[in-house]
């Protein structure tokens, strides 16, 4: 079979037609508490000896296509041997999708929250005046979010779905297949199918490197939360989340932070962002330059009571582009796309913030524990690095 020429997606000028098929990859670093599998069971894992070193990778893959299928939709991505995911993966076409909502961390879909929300943005020692924007609940029909509460200036970009393609597939899928920390994605990969012309490119950016956070005191309240460099990184963005748990085991206030220099939640900053996308928030200090490597978390986000503060940094990254065919040189040949193919970068980390509890750093340091903690309780000590 002939190769297929392929080369960067140009800007300068617009495709004639198509393109047909539109091919979207989003490869992942996640480290800290997610990667340990977060909520009750990345709690234990922490309390039995798991440590806060645990590396993961994510990769999703989404094709789009405006053909239909020759008969049942079956669509395969070829892998190079690195990616450790067998000769190809599925992409299933799936009945109906959901896409992604803007919900409070902890809040179950539908659910209407209780008591009040404190919201607080920017580095710095203490938190401007006119912070915290205070949201109260009890005002709010159930299930509804306060209009401006999340960020409206950047946008969410999935790339293809099923409502905007004739014919969609998407892995991870039912196969039981996952993306293994050692997996890499250096190298040829191909996608072919019953719906699609066939893609072909190689890669020759792996995954980013796992981020590293810690978070030290300071005597005025506020805490330094500092982290490594992630080399390819475009730039970083901190969020905190907190809350304090009111009767019956129902949550009370709760608390949000982030680093952005301006009030920007949610959105697309909680999703899959490019290098111009980034570089244009870093401009307007949504998201901190990627020479930054420390922000200061002001004071009265910790002293507003929360209960428990949970932590996640995102370090945007690189962005592999490919088209098929190549632009004609001559600019009255038409030039009509065959298809697109888009990857996209990132790292997380994520980290519990409680009473007591040794930072992410810290937990990497300490030796597992030998003992198992008994009870609902001992787990919450363990934890917080006081039991056992």
């Amino acid at each position: 079979m002939m190769a297929l020429a392929v080369i960067p997606v140009q800007a300068q000028r617009a495709p004639t037609s198509g393109p047909i098929a539109r091919y979207d990859m989003r490869a992942g670093t996640v480290s800290g508490f997610a990667a340990m599998g977060g909520g009750m069971g990345g709690a234990m894992n922490m309390a039995f000896g798991g440590g806060g070193s645990k590396v993961q990778h994510e990769l999703s893959l989404r094709l789009g296509s405006n053909q239909a299928p020759n008969g049942n939709p079956k669509a395969d991505h070829f892998m190079p041997a690195g990616a450790k995911l067998g000769k190809s993966v599925a992409l299933v076409t799936p009945v109906q999708e959901r896409g992604p909502t803007d919900q409070l961390p902890g809040q179950r879909e539908g659910q209407k929250p209780n008591g009040r929300l404190l919201i607080f943005w920017g580095c710095g020692e203490h938190a401007p005046k006119g912070q915290p924007v205070i949201i109260d609940f009890a005002k709010l029909s159930a299930g509804q979010v306060p209009p401006g509460m999340w960020s409206s200036t950047v946008l969410r970009d999935w790339g293809p779905t099923l409502q905007n393609s004739k014919t969609f597939g998407r892995w991870p899928a039912e196969d039981g297949k996952l993306v293994k920390a050692d997996s890499s994605l250096i190298g040829a990969h191909r996608i072919a199918g019953n719906y699609s012309p066939e893609i072909a490119f190689n890669l020759t950016q792996d995954f980013m490197a796992p981020l590293n956070t810690s978070s030290a005191q300071n005597p005025s309240g506020s805490s330094l939360l500092t982290w490594n460099t992630v080399p390819a990184a475009t730039g970083y963005l901190a969020f905190l989340f907190g809350g304090k748990m009111g009767p019956g085991g129902q949550m009370g206030d709760m608390v949000m932070w982030t680093s952005s220099a301006s009030r920007q939640f949610g959105g697309g900053l909680s999703d899959w962002l490019t290098p111009a996308q980034v570089s244009g928030l870093v401009k307007d200090r949504t998201v901190m330059a990627p020479s930054t490597t420390s922000c200061m978390i002001p004071a009265e986000v910790r002293s507003a009571g929360a209960d428990f503060r949970m932590g996640m940094m995102t370090a945007f990254g690189p962005e592999e582009d490919f088209s098929y065919p190549a632009r004609p040189a001559d600019p009255k040949q038409p030039w009509n796309l065959q298809w697109t193919a888009r990857v996209r970068h990132r790292s997380t980390t994520s980290w519990m913030d409680m009473p007591g509890m040794p930072s992410q750093t810290e937990q990497q340091q300490q030796a597992p524990k030998k003992c198992k903690p008994k009870g609902l309780g001992g787990l919450i000590g363990a934890v917080a690095g006081v039991g056992c």
